[in-house]
């Protein structure tokens, strides 16, 4: 019974044994096969690092004010009896807006007319007996002094008159009518807003330190979201002769033609000054910077020899740069990067160093400076 047990025993171990040594010789196949093995190149997209010239310009944020704009109000009190606008139109300078009640004045001018023609037959009659020496100089005086002072209060009816049929002042877009028909209107009481649009003025501040780079004349660039996506073109006209002595920022004044009205009193748009000289920078696209918090890099493409196959292949390179301006689907390289080299320029998240790769550039999205991305 001993003898049989120890004999199970035995084949039990070799058994085992046997199988221990195939599966050594399986693992160790397996290694032998891994280290051969090389993984497949990456496909990739390239771009090559160019050195372009780009507008130096200064930005800042503007604020748009009409050349003229006032709000119309009443310069004599009374009641409204005529309004001649509607809400937005474009009217002329001297165009009537309204009219108010002159009944009363009118009645006073009939009397003052009447009272100014008297004392001018009386001037009249006084001149020929003031020459003929039969009245004294001083009674000539009174007449005509009588004269002048009822042909003044007769300007001055007149005057009223004209102030109560409120006219525009200048030529201009008119806004929301603020009076009704047979409202009484208090002196100073708002009628209606006249902004004059075309053009219109661009209100700006760049800091002192910019001043010596601005003139009257330079071109400005405006943009914005409330102009449809358009760029227009304005000139400085105006430089502030006072630096704010709380920011120390100087105002500029630029004016832009407005034909359309797209640009309105109060609106805010993206000024950028251009600057006559211009900027050499090396540029790549955006999507080929791998950005991490330690430093930002790209991959370079290198032709270099396979160690084991002896054949040419490209091969990745991380290169870690320093980055500038960006614009558009482009952004400036300061250091790392030398003209003409070649980088991938899409996918870079999935790359690492010492990648080789195939080049395919069938794909590639067309990079462009001032990009106009539809909108879908």
């Amino acid at each position: 019974m001993t003898k049989r047990i120890l004999l199970t025993i035995l084949a039990l171990i070799l058994i085992g044994g046997s199988l221990a040594g195939i599966k050594v010789l399986q693992i160790r196949h397996m290694i032998a096969m891994g280290s051969k093995m090389v993984p497949p190149p990456e496909t990739i997209s390239t771009a090559s690092v160019q050195l372009q010239s780009w507008e130096s310009v200064l930005t800042a944020v503007a604020s748009l004010d009409a050349v003229q704009g006032v709000t119309v109000a009443a310069e004599q009190p009374g009641k409204v009896v005529k309004i001649s606008f509607n809400p937005g139109d474009f009217v002329e300078k001297g165009t009537l807006l309204a009219q108010l009640d002159t009944s009363a004045e009118e009645a006073q001018l009939r009397a003052m007319e009447s009272s100014r023609n008297l004392a001018r037959t009386n001037l009249s009659r006084l001149a020929g007996l003031a020459d003929k020496g039969f009245i004294s100089r001083a009674e000539y005086d009174n007449g005509e002094a009588s004269f002048k002072q009822t042909d003044a209060q007769t300007e001055n009816i007149h005057a009223i008159i004209d102030k109560k049929n409120i006219r525009a002042p200048f030529a201009g877009r008119l806004g929301v009518r603020q009076i009704n028909l047979g409202q009484i209107l208090k002196e100073g009481q708002e009628i209606v807003s006249l902004q004059t649009l075309d053009p219109i003025f661009v209100n700006f501040m760049l800091p002192q330190q910019e001043l010596g780079k601005l003139s009257t004349g330079m071109v400005v660039r405006i943009s914005g979201d409330g102009i449809s996506g358009k760029q227009l073109t304005a000139r400085i006209t105006t430089i502030n002769p006072k630096v704010d002595p709380i920011t120390r920022n100087i105002q500029i004044q630029a004016t832009v033609a407005n034909k359309d009205e797209l640009l309105r009193p109060g609106m805010f748009v993206n000024a950028s000054v251009l600057l006559p000289e211009q900027d050499k920078v090396f540029t790549i696209p955006g999507t080929a910077v791998l950005y991490a918090p330690y430093s930002d890099s790209v991959f370079v493409v290198e032709a270099k020899k396979d160690e084991k196959s002896g054949k040419d292949i490209l091969a990745l390179r991380q290169q870690f740069v320093r980055l500038g301006e960006k614009r558009g689907d482009f952004v400036a390289v300061l250091s790392g990067l030398k003209e003409g080299e070649t980088i991938a320029s899409t996918g870079v998240f999935k790359l690492r160093n010492g990648q080789t790769v195939v080049i395919d550039n069938s794909q590639t999205p067309a990079f462009q400076l001032q990009p106009k991305p539809e909108n879908n």
